[in-house]
């Protein structure tokens, strides 16, 4: 089994165990290819929901710039939501687990 492999399996586990989420593992591998070697660095395969410039990269980043949404108060609603259907006391947050759960919850499975 490869080192992605390995982690798309880890990241499967995250979203059943913490957030009761079965996951769609097509999807799940596509969004974890998206994010590129960053899921390979301890510090980049993680998101801090508690640092407002962190947040700010995922909503550009990712939700602009990748999902394709424009711009506005729902974003951040749905980061939020996110960060707390993850659990806010949960100190790992993988970027790939965070990503998946915000393209399931604005619905745009199709961008990938």
């Amino acid at each position: 089994m490869s080192k992605r492999d390995e982690l798309i399996a880890k990241y499967a586990a995250d979203l059943k165990d913490k957030c009761g989420v079965n996951a769609d593992m097509d999807l799940l591998t596509k969004v974890t290819i998206g994010c590129g070697p960053s899921i390979y660095n301890a510090d980049s395969s993680t998101v801090s929901g508690s640092d407002d410039s962190e947040l700010a990269t995922v909503k550009n980043n990712f939700l602009i710039k990748k999902l394709g949404l424009k711009d506005s108060a729902d974003l951040d609603k749905g980061i939020q939501a996110v960060m707390d259907k993850y659990g806010q006391s949960n100190r790992n947050k993988y970027r790939a687990v965070v990503y998946y759960l915000l393209t399931k919850h604005f619905g745009k499975e199709s961008a990938y």
